[in-house]
């Protein structure tokens, strides 16, 4: 039986615009804070930090109560439901998501936390710098807190990813009874977002995780966390 063990990176600064996080991760991960990486790791991090470390917060006046609400719309390419100060958007990335995933927490007031412009893109470069500075093959998730239609509370999903499989396709293969799966997709990356959150936190300052014993089948140098959204021709609901 394959077994998962997730360990938290404590430890890391205060990310700013301009950081490599790449460098802060590998700084972290020495043993004490974080485990030493080794090959088939998947690192885990959280999009506030990608965000910070991508210059992507601004100023947002926290005495203007429409402020937000303009933000919002000018992150989203579509309002697709309005109730008081919640909007459901679709987001350039193609994400549907509350509020075009402006996010005010673990920010200062008076500023707030945009989406990464390319989270595949981000994950390809903490990957790439990991493997350049440790000589590691290993895989890393970017993951943001969404919430779920028809579900009460939300959970981490992976906005981008880099080496690691985004969805498994399962279809063609059998159960354990040998009954042939016809529409089994795994959102792997989204899986692995989630585990890694419940060691992360929401207000423990633990913005990085790894998350070892990943099997090796999902583990592909081709994969993107675009993968995961849903073509609109395939949407029963917009």
């Amino acid at each position: 039986m394959r077994s998962l063990v997730i360990h938290p990176v404590e430890g890391l600064p205060e990310v700013q615009a301009g950081d490599g996080l790449a460098a802060l991760v590998a700084g972290a991960c020495d043993g004490e804070r974080g485990p030493v990486l080794v090959d088939g790791d998947v690192v885990v991090v959280t999009q506030k930090v990608v965000s910070k470390a991508e210059g992507r917060v601004v100023d947002l006046d926290p005495d203007d109560p429409d402020a937000r609400r303009r933000l919002v719309e000018a992150e989203a390419v579509r309002v697709l439901r309005r109730r008081g100060e919640l909007l459901v958007t679709e987001t350039a990335h193609g994400f549907v998501c509350a509020n075009a995933g402006v996010d005010l927490s673990n920010v200062a007031r008076g500023r707030a936390a945009l989406l990464p412009v390319d989270p595949d893109r981000s994950a390809r470069r903490i990957r790439d710098g990991l493997r350049a500075t440790l000589g590691v093959e290993l895989a890393v998730v970017v993951s943001d807190t969404f919430g779920r239609p028809w579900r009460r509370g939300a959970t981490d999903v992976a906005i981008g990813c880099a080496g690691v499989a985004a969805v498994v396709d399962l279809r063609g293969g059998t159960d354990a009874l040998g009954r042939s799966l016809e529409v089994t997709e795994v959102a792997v990356a989204d899986e692995l977002a989630a585990a890694a959150e419940l060691v992360m936190g929401k207000a423990a300052s633990v913005p990085v995780a790894v998350v070892r014993g990943v099997d090796g089948a999902w583990l592909r140098e081709s994969s993107v966390g675009a993968e995961v959204v849903r073509p609109p021709a395939e949407d029963l609901f917009r």
